[in-house]
């Protein structure tokens, strides 16, 4: 049965909350934002229709308090509640929450947000729906049962201790001998509790020389299930993707196909509905693939899936929260573009340590075949207290040396942020590397080419730009070039 959305709650801030305004735009459905106490002048504040404030800055207090979410949304006049991505997007009492207040919620069903969020029980149903997946022990709650698994399975380091809740690269250490384990199963544990409120932890074989490539599905109420292709985000720092494309160099035709259609097959088989991704690691000395999880959500990087197919995923959300069929067949989807993502964040390109404060200056790249997603605006300020992602930066072209030579315009010309430091230099070295432009990497990439990277920085600041033009007037001048210059 088909019901229309009146007003969406976006549940969220910055980028996710921005990027979901425009489509609600697109469908003229008004939107209510939320905010905290630093966030009470952010760009999503301004964009939306209405706004209520939720609380203090700490997210346990504001984006993450369910109860000032859903009454909020009554308050506003709401009748549906979009979660975005991270915050309580995955969390499958909120989602219930929201519908036990006649709210619609613009995302999978609890219970499939349950069983998909735990990766154990995640695993089980991919090995009963024939998706192969990674050598494991789970449930592991002592160190020697890790070392008699690597016993009786023959497994050889390294191996991955990993937190069976959530997500993001946390609660993940990489063992490399067997003087490793007790530490890395301590710190997995100790990192799950205080990340997820669960110390449960699996273990998995490491795969050395892995890429990480993921699906997205889209699937409506009615038992239809599309998959849009994939996209690949093998480049990452701690375990967190920094650059996506779409397609996967890796991928030969006839490994696309099965990759995605058994992607396709896993959400049919656990009835998935609404916008969600089959991530999977790739084993490149193999040319095997590997179920890692699904992301029950809509994910940072669905635009670039955008760009190639020209679709609207956040639409898509909304047209299947209301009760309606999916527009189109698998038959229907021919993606023909490359498309590119980098992911801003405020942080230092060398040490990854979070940088905040005012932007004082902010110039966004433009011009042909460019997309920015942006969660700030010159003068707004970056608050310390969240996610350190405020822009992502999409270039797209005929091909990927197209999407490249697009993405080193808008990175390494048309972009200017001052303020906080960011990792742009760090994103411009890496797409000029002969081995990324080769599509020779692995989730390593960046450790292993560290220096190499930072070596190809080139640092300007605004006080280049002053001595610039201090130059120029003192050559067209009769002073000539000074000393100080």
């Amino acid at each position: 049965m088909e019901k229309k959305i009146d007003r969406i709650l976006i549940a969220n801030r910055g980028v996710p909350a921005v990027r979901i305004m425009h489509t609600c735009r697109d469908r003229k459905i008004p939107t209510t934002a939320v905010y905290s106490d630093p966030d009470r002048l952010a760009h999503h504040v301004f964009m939306a229709d209405a706004a209520v404030h939720i609380g203090e800055a700490p997210p346990v207090e504001s984006y993450l308090n369910m109860d000032k979410m859903v009454d909020a949304a009554l308050r506003s006049g709401s009748d549906a509640i979009h979660p975005g991505w991270g915050f309580l997007a995955e969390n499958e009492a909120f989602a219930q929450k929201v519908i036990d207040a006649g709210l619609t919620w613009i995302g999978p069903s609890p219970e499939v947000i349950r069983m998909m969020g735990d990766k154990i029980q995640a695993k089980i149903i991919a090995q009963k729906a024939n998706v192969p997946t990674i050598p494991g022990v789970s449930n592991v709650t002592d160190p020697s049962q890790i070392s008699k698994w690597m016993d009786e399975e023959k497994v050889q380091f390294p191996i991955m201790i990993k937190a069976s809740a959530g997500g993001g690269g946390k609660g993940m250490v990489k063992v490399e001998n067997s003087g490793q384990i007790a530490s890395g199963f301590a710190q997995a544990r100790s990192e799950a509790k205080k990340s997820f409120g669960d110390e449960t932890v699996l273990v998995e074989k490491y795969i050395e020389r892995g890429r990480h490539i993921e699906v997205q599905i889209v699937a409506d109420r009615h038992g239809n299930v599309v998959h849009l292709f994939e996209r690949e985000c093998t480049i990452q720092r701690r375990n967190q993707k920094i650059i996506e494309e779409a397609p996967s160099p890796t991928l030969d035709e006839g490994l696309r196909q099965e990759l995605c259609s058994t992607a396709a097959r896993l959400m049919q088989e656990i009835g998935y509905a609404t916008a969600g991704t089959v991530e999977f690691i790739f084993d490149s000395a193999t040319r095997k693939f590997y179920f890692l999880e699904v992301n029950t959500r809509l994910q940072v990087e669905h635009g670039i899936t955008e760009l190639i197919t020209g679709l609207d995923i956040v639409g898509i959300m909304i047209d299947v929260a209301e009760g309606r069929k999916l527009p189109f067949t698998q038959a229907d989807i021919h993606p023909n573009r490359w498309a590119l993502e980098v992911r801003l964040n405020a942080e230092d390109p060398k040490t990854f340590s979070p940088s905040f404060g005012p932007v004082t200056r902010l110039q966004v790249p433009m011009g042909p075949n460019v997309r920015v997603a942006s969660g700030v605006y010159e003068g707004a300020d970056i608050p310390p207290y969240y996610d350190s992602l405020f822009m992502l930066l999409m270039s797209a072209g005929a091909d990927r040396k197209d999407a490249i030579r697009v993405m080193d315009r808008s990175l390494g010309r048309n972009l200017r942020i001052e303020g906080v430091r960011t990792l742009q230099p760090l994103l411009l070295s890496i797409i000029r590397h002969p081995a990324f432009i080769e599509g020779d990497f692995s989730t390593r990439f960046i450790e292993e080419h560290m220096d190499e990277l930072i070596s190809m920085f080139r640092e300007k600041s605004s006080e280049d730009e002053v001595l610039k033009i201090a130059r120029y007037v003192a050559e067209i001048s009769a002073l000539g070039p000074q000393k100080w210059m």
